[in-house]
């Protein structure tokens, strides 16, 4: 059984990649899907010495397979967004302390304790359905807040920017976090100008409207909010970790999860950073899922962890995760 409080604690590469041949070890042995994908491979743990070794789970499967690692009773299931054409990933989790642990502490990393800011959700596509796993962390980030103007805002653009400006005015720290869609809307309506709030965009249109580089929708926003740069974050469904940009396009991950990418013509084959292709991750906060997972995201990786995200396989479904071709 791996220490789940370990995940938290890694401090070097060479925790991290004891710890991930571990989970692997683990995964291997109690996880069905994931084992017959690797008995596929002829991927065992006893070949299996370093992480460059360790096969990564495509992340179509979980639209399709049931990917858990645990006998525990299921607490939640988050769903990804899709049309009804598209059937849509299914994310099962044991241990929802796990994934609250894993978000509270990788957004302290980057921005400091969550209590010390005004939390303001503008994710209407995500609270106009079930099974969000960002709704979820945003709510957990709102209670958190010692502010009694945190909260999720739906369609009340005209509400939310006069709350934007009272509590910039005040000098709050104010966290806006939002899907691209809406916060494009939120400026169109009422533009303004911030000196004391990080504008957090999720990405996705959700079908609202046209597909932006991420350039041009940041040069948007930035004119739109008054700020001098938009921050992102990185995350999606079937993971319970997120990587954060502060505004130039180059993501950071917490120390328990590391990106990777992948030769296009050779799915097996990971590349040296600074080249361009898909998108591997190691999660390892996903202990009781799958850890290890070959996104359908294309990106480059730079010699310091840090990525970018390119774009997507062509072949890609359209879903909440996506993030603009640059």
């Amino acid at each position: 059984m791996i220490d789940t409080k370990a995940i938290f604690n890694i401090k070097t590469q060479a925790e991290f990649e004891d710890l991930a041949l571990q989970v692997f070890k683990f995964q291997f042995e109690n996880n069905r899907a994931y084992r017959s994908f690797c008995d596929l491979l002829y991927k065992h743990p006893s070949e299996v010495k370093t992480i460059e070794d360790i096969p990564f789970f495509p992340i179509q499967f979980f639209k399709t397979k049931t990917i858990i690692s645990s006998t525990d009773n299921i607490e939640a299931t988050f769903t990804s967004s899709g049309t009804t054409s598209v059937e849509t990933s299914k994310h099962h989790v044991t241990n929802l302390d796990i994934y609250t642990d894993s978000f509270s502490n990788g957004f302290e990393l980057f921005y400091g304790p969550i209590e010390d800011y005004v939390v303001l959700g503008l994710l209407p596509s995500y609270l106009e359905r079930q099974g969000s796993s960002l709704v979820y962390m945003v709510d957990n980030m709102i209670k958190k807040s010692k502010h009694k103007e945190s909260g999720f805002y739906l369609d009340h653009t005209l509400e939310l920017s006069l709350t934007l400006k009272n509590l910039d005015a005040q000098g709050k720290k104010v966290l806006l976090i939002g899907v691209s869609f809406a916060l494009l809307d939120l400026v169109e309506n009422s533009p303004i100008h911030l000196k004391n709030t990080i504008i957090m965009e999720t990405g996705g249109m959700k079908g609202r409207r046209k597909e932006l580089i991420r350039s041009e929708l940041h040069a948007i926003l930035k004119t739109g909010f008054g700020v001098e740069y938009i921050h992102s974050e990185y995350g999606m469904t079937e993971l319970l970790s997120q990587a954060y940009s502060n505004g130039n396009g180059i993501f950071n991950c917490p120390p328990w999860m590391q990106v990777f990418t992948r030769d296009t013509e050779d799915a097996l084959s990971l590349q040296k950073a600074g080249k361009t292709g898909g998108i591997n991750i190691i999660d390892l906060a996903n202990i009781n899922s799958c850890s290890f997972i070959a996104t359908q995201d294309l990106g480059t990786t730079h010699i310091n962890g840090s990525f970018e995200v390119i774009g997507r396989f062509d072949n890609s479904d359209i879903r909440g995760c996506n993030l603009m071709v640059l």
